[in-house]
């Protein structure tokens, strides 16, 4: 695992490689164990890249990068992991190919020369790559077919650049700073900034399963080189139990394919069904007990999830570390980890995402994670939604209209409690009474009610957001069976909100302490046939994660499979109404919120003042609001 970085001048200036080093120092903490560049004489120095090393497999200097092959005509710098690399590298041994070292890198650039941008598909891990021949004065960037690994670029006449993080793009040279206004739209909307949008309106960000490709002339525009299969027929199991058993082949085959490593491994452990699974199939196949990490807190016991978490470190004789932390953990972890990003994030469960990746990096240099499960099998209350709307409007009007709605609105909205998160969830529910299933789902998406739209100097702003956000799902869930449009709302997720939300918020919380956090539930193998299968399989009669939850009955305790859903989340909310009042106050000032020139102070007070008075539950918009002025402050 590392950050990698480069530069290419098509105008011929030569780069410094002080700038080279300077950029990878913006990248080290991805990357503690080795720096290393390259420049390429041959052009006059008009290419250079760079990469930071996290020494994971072949930990020796052998697997330094950039890394060169065939007299130092092609080179590679390259971030993340492939699994079937030892069957690519056999295949590439018969073809006449030698290997030096015995780590992925060394395939992953043979691959590259022997197939060129074909390598691409043969490749089951994560990544994000770049890839250069000196010979042709031609290269490509690459990223992983989920997004699991970032990969961002700025494409000019003169230049291209490409980085981890956007904070290694000044380091390359004068970069144009001009923020993204709908960017920030989107990211007080939904919470993050999906691609190909950066924060920067000159940087952006390669989509998953993208390559670009450049010459000498200049940078292609991007192409794809996989697209999630079409969802909607053959291949799937017709019988459930076989789908099942076809679950719990993928997954275990994912967990194995995933334990390859030269140095200590062990595994997230919520005490949910995703992480608890993982851990199942890692503990079936090591030979000494796995070392699992949970999080926990003192003073918020209903978002504490540690006493599921033993049951399953018990079940399965795990190494278990348990991390409770108290209010002042949280809270003081905060101004360093938003000191941190380089880009705005507005999902505050990367605070405990961080803190957890903190304390395994202590122990392990790898961790599996749970991640995918809920956009694959079906695991948000959003995709139960459709049913509940269309039950709830089959009560007669009046009772809705004069005893329902209005007593639900008398309990107070908040994540803190049982019945006011169902208060939160009802409200939402009612947001999109009409439209088609695409328009709900992405009024269920937002973080922003309507209630709070008025943020926004122009109100239009909030509906175009939506509406692009709504033509993107049509794009993305076009291959899905137009008789099953919970499938094609999977599918939008999955190759949208995961890559934009979840998978970004875990690389930057992960990487900002050297670990390496890798996701099985986003192996191919698995992803391709459960997208293909009906959506009934996944959710059904209230019932979220069926085929999962069915597919590990008897293997799990009956505790981890029967419990409700529970967010990996901090008590934001709470301490948005006491002690990170005054914070928010400090950062979000007048001056911050208009030097964007498109949100009223005014309007974010008010929505501040109901949030902190209980008339409203407003906490992920306004960590949202916080986390990008902390990063305009900073500058």
């Amino acid at each position: 695992m590392c950050g990698i970085c480069g530069v290419v001048h098509f105008d011929g200036r030569p780069i410094a490689r002080d700038a080279l080093l300077r950029a990878c120092e913006t990248l080290r903490h991805r990357g503690p164990d080795h720096t290393g560049t390259w420049i390429d004489t041959a052009s006059n120095g008009c290419v250079g890249i760079g990469a930071t090393r996290l020494a994971v497999q072949d930990p020796t200097s052998a697997g330094h990068q950039p890394m060169q092959r065939h007299e130092d005509r092609y080179h590679l710098v390259f971030n993340g992991e492939i699994y079937n690399f030892r069957q690519l590298r056999q295949e590439l041994t018969d073809a006449g190919e030698n290997f030096t070292t015995n780590g992925d890198t060394e395939v992953v650039l043979a691959a590259c020369v022997h197939w060129g941008t074909d390598a691409l598909r043969r490749f089951n891990g994560m990544w994000a790559l770049a890839f250069y021949d000196t010979s042709t004065r031609t290269g490509f960037l690459s990223r992983d077919r989920f997004g699991i690994k970032p990969l961002l670029y700025s494409a000019s006449d003169r230049t291209l650049r490409f980085a981890s993080e956007l904070g290694a793009f000044s380091a390359l040279g004068d970069f144009d700073r001009t923020i993204d206004a709908d960017a920030v739209v989107q990211l007080l909307q939904f919470g993050y900034i999906a691609h190909p949008a950066t924060i920067y309106q000159n940087a952006r960000r390669l989509a998953p399963g993208e390559f670009l490709t450049f010459t000498s002339a200049g940078a292609a525009a991007p192409l794809a080189y996989y697209s999630l299969p079409g969802v909607a027929g053959g291949g799937q199991p017709l019988d459930y139990a076989d789908a099942c058993a076809q679950v719990r082949q993928q997954l275990s085959d994912a967990v194995v394919a995933r334990r390859v490593s030269d140095v200590p491994i062990g595994a997230f452990l919520s005490g949910g069904l995703d992480s608890s699974i993982i851990v199942s199939h890692l503990s079936a196949v090591a030979s000494r007990p796995i070392a699992t990490f949970s999080v926990g807190y003192a003073d918020q016991k209903t978002y504490d999830e540690t006493r599921y978490a033993r049951i399953v470190a018990q079940r399965f004789g795990t190494d278990h570390h348990e991390l409770i932390l108290t209010e002042r953990d949280v809270l003081d972890s905060i101004p360093h980890l938003l000191d941190h990003l380089t880009e705005p994030v507005g999902d505050s469960s990367i605070i405990p995402t961080a803190l957890l990746s903190k304390f395994a990096a202590r122990f392990v240099t790898v961790a599996l994670s749970g991640d995918g499960g809920d956009e694959l099998f079906g695991g948000y209350w959003r995709y139960l939604g459709h049913d509940s709307l269309a039950a709830y409007q089959r009560i007669p009007s009046l009772i809705r209209r004069l005893i329902i709605e209005p007593v639900t609105a008398m309990i107070g909205a908040s994540k803190s409690s049982a019945l006011g998160n169902r208060a939160r969830q009802f409200r939402k529910l009612l947001r999109a009474r009409g439209g088609n299933a695409f328009a709900r789902h992405v009024a269920w998406s937002r973080i922003l009610s309507p209630e709070a739209e008025s943020i926004f100097l122009d109100s239009a702003q909030s509906s175009d957001c939506d509406l692009r956000t709504i033509s993107i799902a049509r794009e993305l869930a076009r291959s899905a069976d137009r008789d099953d449009p919970l499938n094609g709302i999977l599918a939008f997720d999955l190759q949208h909100q995961l890559p934009a939300d979840m998978l970004h918020k875990v690389d930057q919380a992960s990487m900002m302490h050297s670990l390496e956090v890798r996701v099985p539930f986003l192996d191919p193998a698995l992803v391709e046939p459960v997208s293909a299968m009906p959506s009934r399989f996944k959710i059904d009669r209230g019932r979220r994660k069926g085929l999962l939850i069915d597919s590990y009955r008897s293997r799990l305790p009956e505790a981890i499979l029967d419990r409700p859903k529970q967010g990996f989340e901090v008590p934001i909310g709470e301490y948005f109404r006491g002690p990170l009042s005054e914070t928010f106050r400090d950062i979000v000032t007048r001056e911050v919120v208009e030097s964007f020139g498109l949100l009223s102070f005014p309007a974010i007070e008010r929505v501040f003042e109901e949030h902190r008075r209980r008339e409203g539950e407003h906490a992920d918009v306004l960590f949202a609001l916080l986390s990008l002025c902390w990063w305009r402050r900073r500058g």
